[in-house]
């Protein structure tokens, strides 16, 4: 993740180069030439890249096309961590 623990403090530390808005956005992923999707939730996002929530993160693939509500355009993503419910990714047409 991006997250370091700061043992002094117990505090988790923000690692990423820039920071991100929380949101509450729906989101589509489309994968396998958009025979494919699951639906779930932006939780927060950047320019570069954000956390979506699923109920379960087992069918979500490396890399997907991603439509957020409220965005007219779709956005190619590829995912730098997984967890049980929630995926982090990075935006690729940046």
């Amino acid at each position: 993740m991006a997250y370091v623990i700061d043992l002094n403090t117990r505090e988790q530390l923000e690692q990423r180069k820039e920071g991100r808005r929380r949101t509450l956005k729906g989101a589509k992923l489309s994968f396998y030439g958009g025979y494919c999707s699951l639906e779930g939730i932006v939780r927060n996002q950047s320019q570069y890249g954000a956390r979506l929530d699923f109920d379960d993160t087992t069918g979500v693939p490396p890399e997907f096309n991603l439509a957020i509500a409220g965005e007219a355009a779709k956005r190619t993503a590829r995912v730098c961590w997984y967890s049980p419910t929630s995926v982090g990714v990075r935006f690729m047409e940046q």
